[in-house]
């Protein structure tokens, strides 16, 4: 093997080399948007839940407080109350 010969295997590794540094590199930009993408959506997905939930709770208080003041309503009122079975 002589010097021009090593000098060409040289220059064919480099261009080779240089070729999958770049595709690498634009694998790896596609890999990072697609994980941003999915972390901002997620964002928004837990947010949405979070309102959801939110609502729920505030339902879940209605309906105790009605069922509460429900109560109070009928012991206030049980002696006058009587349910008796038909005559």
């Amino acid at each position: 093997m002589n010097e021009e010969f090593l000098k060409q295997i040289d220059e064919l590794l480099a261009r080779r080399i240089g070729t999958l540094e770049e595709s690498l590199g634009d694998k790896m930009d596609l890999l990072a948007e697609g994980q941003q993408m999915l972390s901002e959506r997620m964002e928004r997905l837990e947010i949405r839940l979070d309102e959801r939930i939110d609502g729920v709770e505030h339902r879940i208080d209605s309906v105790a407080a009605d069922l509460s003041a429900h109560r109070r309503d009928t012991e206030a009122h049980r002696k006058g109350w009587r349910v008796s079975e038909g005559e």
